[in-house]
């Protein structure tokens, strides 16, 4: 299963992604697109001021109950902000730990939960419904992608709050399949070009074997080709554009491309500077291409900005402590990193798991600078019973072995 490790920041595409609308209607996307309300929520879904975005594609969804683009709006925002509360959205804990080994269960509350199945269920059973009674379907190839984008958005979901990683491959595949079919019927679709460029690179990037461990072998991948095609949506796309640029950047940095990445990155925080998960995922690529002290610049930035009133909508401060904290600790500055892990830990709306994984990493550093006292009371939080226990064996035995850095 560490297979999977190689193909992890795949599963972040939808996670970092916003969405882009044409300047102008054009005959290769479902008009709807184009609607005032639908471009004021998405200028919302930019700023992730989700609840925003959420009620004005409320507003949408009541107006155009039979289309189902329009409750695809609904489930992508009831998706990311859900994963964002969930301090799910941060490629810096996925870069860094195992996401397969980590103990981790996520709490999605019941009533979220059960709507993301209501809406995949709604538009799955009206494009079914739509093509049964009418194969020729004049809308056939808005309805075609409206069904894989939900497919899509779906699989994002399952493979980051609940590791479904066998459903979410299948779900992945459908999502292409259906992309397939609406280029068919008109090859200018730009934006199906997606669902098949993220498909392409990911089942390029697994070794045969995985390939059939989640049913899918037999289905044909191509790096390169893949990133072709999330050009074209990136380029031509309606509502794909920023979502295509995201996973570019993602794909490049998979690939230890860090510069094309960073450039991409570079350009959506530019373009969306109040886009908090833009800004990060900028500091952490320049992390990982090796510029600690320019990442570090960043998340400072970053940080100041949050401060500043209404400049993020909800920024989740404890992802940009932790990654300054753990860029610091590359950079040898013990202190400021325990300083700072302790920041992401008191933060008031951190996930329990980013809140315990701060104070074990805490501990490493004040343990480091040979304060063991200090060390095991954030030992103690780190392993304390109930929440989330993926740090509990770690932070157990750090309190009766004192970190020592190897």
């Amino acid at each position: 299963m560490r297979l999977f490790q190689r193909f992890l920041p795949l599963a972040l595409v939808a996670a970092l992604a916003s969405t882009a609308l044409a300047q102008a209607p054009n005959p290769h996307t479902d008009p709807l697109n184009f609607d005032p309300v639908v471009r004021d929520a998405y200028n919302h879904f930019y700023n992730l001021d989700y609840d925003g975005a959420l009620s004005r594609f409320e507003q949408v969804l009541k107006a155009n109950p039979q289309n189902p683009m329009a409750a695809d709006y609904v489930l992508m925002v009831t998706i990311f902000r859900e994963l964002y509360h969930q301090d799910l959205l941060d490629t810096t804990y996925y870069a860094h730990d195992s996401f397969l080994t980590t103990q981790r269960k996520v709490e999605v509350p019941d009533p979220t939960r059960q709507r993301i199945e209501s809406l995949l269920a709604q538009v799955q059973d009206q494009v079914d419904q739509r093509l049964k009674a009418n194969p020729n379907d004049p809308n056939a190839k808005n309805l075609l992608f409206a069904r894989g984008y939900a497919r899509g958005l779906h699989a994002a979901f399952i493979t980051l709050a609940d590791h479904s990683f066998f459903a979410a491959a299948r779900q992945g595949l459908a999502a292409r399949n259906d992309s397939e079919a609406a280029l068919k019927l008109d090859r200018d679709y730009a934006d199906a070009n997606m669902a098949i460029g993220i498909q392409q690179f990911a089942v390029a990037s697994l070794p045969r074997l995985v390939r059939m461990m989640v049913g899918i072998a037999g289905v044909g991948g191509n790096k390169e080709h893949g990133l072709e095609l999330l050009h074209i949506s990136a380029e031509h796309g309606v509502v794909t554009q920023v979502e295509s640029r995201t996973t570019l950047s993602l794909f490049l940095r998979h690939d230890g491309r860090y510069a094309e990445a960073l450039a991409m990155q570079h350009g959506l925080a530019t373009q969306f500077p109040h886009d908090y998960l833009f800004r990060l995922e900028e500091a952490n690529l320049t992390k990982d291409k090796g510029d600690g002290p320019g990442a570090i610049a960043i998340y400072k930035q970053v940080l100041a900005d949050a401060h500043k009133p209404g400049y993020f909508a909800d920024p989740r401060l404890q992802m940009a402590w932790f990654g300054l904290a753990d860029t610091e600790r590359g950079q040898n500055d013990i202190a400021d990193a325990a300083k700072h892990y302790l920041e992401a830990a008191n933060q008031p709306n951190a996930s329990d798991w980013i809140r315990k994984r701060a104070n074990l990493n805490a501990g490493q550093m004040l343990d480091l600078l040979h304060d063991h006292n200090a060390a095991v009371a954030q030992y103690q939080k780190a392993a304390a019973p109930g929440g989330d226990q993926s740090q509990a064996d770690a932070a157990r035995k750090l309190i009766k072995t004192p970190y020592t850095g190897k």
